[in-house]
C-alpha cells in the first residue's frame, strides 16, 4: 500500500482555473455599472520604463503595481504613480505589514487573475476571497485621472477619480492610502 506522501506526489495538480474576469468581462462589468473609462490598445508593456513614450500621449497619472507577500504570508498590492520610489524596507511599516518580498506568479494568477507585467489594481475584481490588501499611493488617490492595465498589458484604461473610486466601492475595497514620498 503506497504511503499518503507517495500518493500525493503522484496526484497531478490541476491547473489554476481561469479568473472570473478577463479584459473583456472587466470592461463589460464597468459598462454595466456605469463606470466611464477609456481604454487604449498598445503593444505589450512589461515594465514602467518600456511604455514611457506611449504613456506620454495619454492623459492622467500612470501607475506601477507591485504584488507582494509578507513574511506572515499576507498578500499585498501596491499601486503607485509610475515615478514613485517605493522602498520596501520602509514601506512595510506604513502599510502595517511585516517584511515584504515579491509574490510568485502562481499566487498572482490565483488572486488577481493576471500574469507578471499585467499587475493592476483592476485585478482586485478577481480577488473574490479578498486575500489581497490594497495599498494606494496618495498621489493616485488625489489624481484627476488614473491609468491601469485592464488585466492585460496590451492596453491602458483611464478612469477619472470618481470612476476609480466607484470601482473600489463596487468591489467593497477601501485602500490603505500611503504617502510614499513622505516615508522616513
Amino acid at each position: 500500500m503506497p504511503s499518503k506522501i507517495a500518493a500525493a506526489a503522484e496526484t497531478p495538480t490541476s491547473p489554476s482555473p481561469d479568473p472570473a474576469y478577463d479584459r473583456a468581462r472587466l470592461l463589460a462589468w464597468m459598462a454595466e455599472h456605469g463606470v466611464a473609462q477609456t481604454t487604449h490598445d498598445h503593444p505589450a508593456v512589461f515594465r514602467v520604463e518600456e511604455g514611457l513614450d506611449l504613456k506620454a500621449a495619454l492623459p492622467g497619472l500612470h501607475t506601477k503595481n507591485l504584488f507582494l507577500k509578507d513574511k506572515k504570508g499576507r498578500l499585498w498590492l501596491i499601486s503607485a504613480a509610475q515615478d514613485t520610489v517605493i522602498d520596501l524596507k520602509r514601506a512595510h511599516r506604513a502599510m502595517g505589514s511585516d517584511r515584504l518580498s515579491f509574490g510568485n506568479e502562481t499566487l498572482l494568477w490565483e488572486t488577481l487573475g493576471v500574469r507578471p507585467g499585467s499587475v493592476t489594481a483592476l485585478g482586485l475584481i478577481n480577488d473574490l476571497e479578498r486575500r489581497v490588501t490594497f495599498v494606494l499611493d496618495r498621489r493616485l488617490w488625489e489624481a484627476a485621472v488614473v491609468n491601469f492595465h485592464p488585466l492585460a498589458n496590451t492596453a491602458t484604461t483611464a478612469l477619472d477619480q470618481a470612476g476609480f473610486r466607484r470601482v473600489l466601492a463596487l468591489l467593497d475595497r477601501e485602500p490603505i492610502v500611503v504617502d510614499f514620498d513622505a516615508l522616513d
